[in-house]
């Protein structure tokens, strides 16, 4: 077995500098090339990219906007510490982006919002709930996820510098019949010298596990248990890829649902990757490396990686500086530069786009485009800060499993959310009552199980934690089983003791009536015309009589164009420099009063129609079945 370098790898060689440089002189250019190319002055060209991506960069900016540095870091070093379980996290998600395409993103489309607060605004009034999710979307966007053209290069980027490592990796560990001998004697050898009287170590914490290789495992006793694997995976999967704000404002920059629906199913096809790119990867690391990624002793840990609970992270990046030759290992660190720019650049806008549209908006209603732009740069600024502050608490959660740390967050916090968009897109029984009290019913118990947990600790192997059985005892997955349940039944219940509301004001709003071509009335909207005729008020008594743009236009599928210059009034615009209109586009202005000719129609017209065409939905349909059959197919082999 290989060991630790003694000298720390660095960066010195030419061929290594020469590709990082070139890498970050194309996602340049191509994000240059796209800024221009799309109407980034107006909301909906800043956040939805124009509404004109096919489907390929959809799907390429979905597998992006999920593949981020806590999959290189996270899946590989939960498989170097437990197996190929972990990969179960992946392949679920080939079926629940399926209910994205065919089920959830229709009704948003012919609900005409552009964020996930606004549906709820428009399927149950008032702004509570609105208001819920949009607080709760950003929490966890600072503790789980920060750790759209240039995603389709990013995505090329990720894959082939991923193969390239995957296919160095096997070389190195004498293919994958070695990989299934060698992974159970990959044991660190300094253990034996720990002090008995200081520590009191099981065979468990440096032992490979014996369902190592099995993707289901024991109920009770596996540490990812196949019921919340099947389950519990899939109501997080319901969460994150059918309500969360970053995945589904790809699906809404598309030009059409079958666009939609064929980018859905090329993602899936790239979800198939991570098991064999970084899972496996991981476990290569622990069997070449297993006194630094297995490591188990405190202070080893606190020597090797900085942390005491465990160094099953550095799995991947060790692999990068130790396996890969000069050149290659730049083209990785590119790979991984590019997994996390893309991920980060991904929870940026949508985080931005939440804040904008649905708090900002509270607090200034007369704010014009170039300010919401402005206002929601200033934001990712303020999650960056925040999110560095919380850096210490996840690397000492889950025993130093990045990927564990993430998926119990949302465990505790997601199901809730899942269960309130299922039963609001398929159920038109339920209310704002009941979708009220169901989302803080479950955001108190999802809080009564994660605050004890971050207060004692998830503890490590060594160091087990003290958090009582009662409240810690039942596995984050099955937990979430239990909270979506629970949720479910008490919105129904609510609901059904309550009010129902009327069709009038559910039309294309909800899955059953997302055809209907019934006028449909806003339950706000009484409320609505007042606050526009207030504006109205006000604005016919300015000098000029010019209009504000109102956010409001765009909750009724319309979308203002006014622009705003930075450097020069109207009558100067063909006299600006080139620094003044870098400056420009850069904060929102486009320099010209029209929509291109290209963003008009899809971006008012063709997006909240969702009708097909006979043949592309065949087409996709069959791709789909497809889809799920390899999908099945690869379940089977690996449970």
């Amino acid at each position: 077995m290989g060991s630790l370098p003694s000298d720390k790898v660095t960066i010195k060689n030419p061929a290594d500098i020469i590709v990082i440089i070139g890498y970050f002189i194309i996602v340049m250019s191509v994000g240059v090339w796209s800024m221009f190319r799309s109407n980034r002055g107006t909301v909906g060209g800043y956040f939805l990219a124009g509404r004109t991506m096919t489907w390929w960069p959809v799907g390429a900016s979905l597998f992006a906007s999920n593949i981020g540095s806590g999959h290189f870091v996270g899946l590989a070093g939960t498989g170097a510490a437990s197996g190929i379980a972990v990969g179960g996290f992946e392949w679920n998600a080939l079926f629940v982006v399926l209910l994205l395409g065919w089920l959830f993103v229709p009704v948003y489309l012919t609900a005409g919002v552009i964020t996930m607060p606004q549906y709820l605004k428009k399927r149950f009034g008032g702004t509570r709930i609105s208001l819920y999710l949009t607080v709760i979307s950003l929490l966890l966007y600072i503790f789980t996820k920060i750790s759209m053209y240039t995603d389709t290069v990013q995505t090329f980027v990720i894959i082939v510098g991923a193969f390239a490592l995957t296919g160095f990796s096997f070389a190195e560990v004498g293919g994958y019949n070695a990989l299934l001998h060698k992974y159970f004697s990959a044991i660190p050898s300094n253990f034996t010298s720990l002090d008995p009287w200081r520590y009191n170590i099981s065979t468990a914490c440096y032992v490979p596990r014996q369902d190592a290789f099995n993707l289901l495992r024991d109920a009770s006793s596996g540490d990812l248990p196949w019921p919340g694997i099947l389950f519990g995976t899939s109501i997080a999967g319901i969460w994150y890829w059918c309500t969360d704000q970053v995945i589904v404002q790809r699906c809404l920059a598309a030009r059409s649902i079958n666009h939609v629906k064929g980018g859905c199913i090329l993602c899936g096809y790239l979800k198939l990757l991570p098991m064999f790119l970084m899972v496996f990867p991981g476990m290569i690391s622990r069997v070449l490396y297993p006194d630094e990624v297995g490591c188990v002793v405190p202070e080893e840990c606190k020597r090797v990686c900085g942390t005491e609970v465990g160094c099953s992270n550095i799995a991947y990046p060790k692999l990068v500086v130790s396996v890969m030759p000069t050149g290659l290992r730049g083209l990785m660190l590119a790979v991984m530069l590019a997994a996390l720019m893309s991920s980060l650049a991904s929870v940026f806008n949508s985080s931005s786009t939440l804040f904008t549209m649905d708090i900002w908006t509270r607090i200034r209603p007369q704010a014009g485009e170039r300010e919401l732009i402005i206002v929601g740069r200033v934001w990712v600024l303020f999650i960056v800060v925040v999110s560095i502050c919380w850096i210490p608490i996840v690397q000492a959660a889950q025993s130093g499993q990045l990927f564990d740390y993430i998926q119990s967050v949302s465990s505790y916090l997601a199901p809730p959310i899942a269960a309130v968009f299922l039963l609001a897109v398929f159920v038109k029984r339920v209310n704002e009552k009941g979708a009220f009290w169901g989302l803080i019913g479950g955001l108190m118990m999802g809080l009564c199980r994660m605050l004890p947990e971050f207060w004692f600790g998830t503890g490590s192997c060594v160091f087990p934690s003290s958090c009582p059985f009662l409240v810690c005892g039942v596995h984050y997955l099955h937990f979430a089983i239990l909270l979506f349940f629970c949720t479910s039944v008490l919105v129904l219940l609510v609901s059904y003791c309550t009010e129902p509301i009327r069709d009038q004001h559910l039309h294309r709003l909800v899955f059953s009536l997302r055809h209907s071509k019934e006028e449909r009335i806003d339950l706000d909207l009484e409320l609505e015309e007042d606050e526009r005729a207030r504006r109205t008020a006000q604005e016919s008594n300015t000098s000029d009589g010019s209009k504000r743009t109102q956010l409001m236009i765009y909750w009724h599928g319309k979308h203002n164009r006014q622009t705003h210059n930075l450097c020069f009034t109207a009558a100067e615009e063909e006299d600006k420099s080139a620094i003044c209109l870098l400056i420009g586009r850069l904060c929102g202005d486009r320099g010209e009063s029209k929509p291109s000719q290209q963003e008009a129609p899809e971006a008012s017209e063709k997006m909240p129609h969702i009708c097909e065409e006979p043949v592309w939905k065949h087409t996709v349909n069959a791709n789909a079945l497809v889809m799920m059959a390899v999908a099945v197919f690869m379940w089977g082999y690996f449970a």
